[in-house]
C-alpha cells in the first residue's frame, strides 16, 4: 500500500523531502558524553558543524542533475530517453553504537553532499576521495579529514588535528589546542594555511619543496639535519652527503610537535587575533 503525503513521506526512519534531500536524526547513547562520528565518501564533500544540541542529524544531498560528462557515459541504446531518477537518493546509511555514529551512502556513480549537525564535542574522521571539500566548524575533539581531490578547511575548532589533502589546500582556524597533542597538516598540491592561538608551545616541522614559509610566530630554529648515505660494501665508490630541507623549531620554549608539509604550494603560519 503507497501513503502519499503533500510535503514529505517517511520511511525507515528517513525523512524524504521535496527537495531531494534526505534526512535523519541520530539519537545517542549518552548524550552527555562526547560523540564520535565516521564519515566516509566516495564522491561528495562533507560538512559538521557543531553545536548545542543532543543528537546528530544528517542531511544527504545527491547530485541527480546529469552533467555532459555523463550523458557522454550514456549507452548509445539510452538516446532519445529520459533518465529516471527517485529526487535525493543518496543510498543514506547510518549506525549508532555506544555513541559512534557510521555515516556512508550506497551512491557510487554520482556525488553526495553530507552535511551533519553534531554536539561541539565530538570527534570526527572523515574520507572524501572525489568531488568535494571537507569542511568542519565549531568543533571540540580530535579531528582526522583525508581529502583526496578537494580543500579541507576547519574553522573554530579546538581540540587535535590531522588534516591532509593531495590536490587541495588545507585551512585551519583554531581556538585553542591540547598543550599534549601534536598537530599535522599536509598537502601535496596546495597552500596550507593555519591560526593558532597566540601561545602554543610546540615543537615545528615545516616543509615545502615548491614555495616559502611564513609565520607571525617568533620561531627558534635548530640547525638543519644532516643526512649521509653511503655503500656499506664501497663496491662502487657511492657517497652522499644532504641536508634535510625541513625546517625544524619551537615556539614559546617547545611542546608536542606540529607538522606543516607541502609539495607544490606555499605554508602560513599565523597567529590568532
Amino acid at each position: 500500500m503507497n501513503y502519499i503525503l503533500p510535503f514529505v513521506f517517511l520511511y525507515s526512519g528517513i525523512m524524504f523531502a521535496q527537495d531531494g534531500v534526505q534526512k535523519a536524526t541520530v539519537p545517542l547513547d549518552d548524550p552527555a558524553r562526547p560523540v564520535r562520528i565516521r564519515a566516509h565518501l566516495m564522491l561528495g564533500g562533507i560538512t559538521v558543524r557543531g553545536g548545542s544540541v543532543k543528537d546528530v542529524t544528517v542531511e544527504a544531498r545527491s547530485h541527480d542533475g546529469e552533467d555532459a560528462r555523463e550523458r557522454e557515459r550514456r549507452p548509445a541504446e539510452s538516446r532519445g530517453m529520459k533518465r529516471l531518477n527517485l529526487p535525493g537518493n543518496a543510498g543514506l546509511d547510518i549506525t549508532e553504537q555506544d555513541n559512534t555514529v557510521d555515516i556512508k551512502t550506497s551512491s557510487f556513480n554520482r556525488p553526495v553532499d553530507l552535511v551533519i549537525t553534531a554536539p561541539r564535542r565530538s570527534s570526527l574522521q572523515l574520507k572524501c576521495m572525489n568531488n568535494g571539500d571537507i569542511e568542519v566548524e565549531g568543533v571540540d575533539g580530535d579531528i582526522e579529514a583525508n581529502n583526496l581531490n578537494g580543500r579541507v578547511t576547519l574553522k573554530n575548532v579546538s581540540g587535535t588535528v590531522n588534516a591532509h589533502s593531495l590536490n587541495g589546500e588545507v585551512i585551519a582556524v583554531l581556538d585553542s589546542v591540547d598543550p599534549s597533542k601534536p598537530l599535522s597538516f599536509s598537502t601535496m598540491n596546495g597552500d596550507i594555511d593555519v591560526t593558532l592561538p597566540s601561545n602554543p608551545k610546540a615543537n615545528v616541522r615545516m616543509k615545502t619543496d615548491h614555495g616559502e614559509i611564513y609565520s607571525d610566530f617568533e620561531v627558534k630554529f635548530e640547525p638543519g639535519a644532516r643526512v649521509e648515505e653511503s655503500d656499506s660494501q664501497r663496491k662502487n665508490g657511492h657517497y652522499r652527503l644532504r641536508f634535510d630541507r625541513t625546517l625544524r623549531g619551537t615556539i614559546n620554549g617547545g611542546g608536542p610537535e606540529y607538522q606543516f608539509t607541502t609539495f607544490n604550494g606555499q605554508i602560513y603560519l599565523r597567529k590568532k587575533k
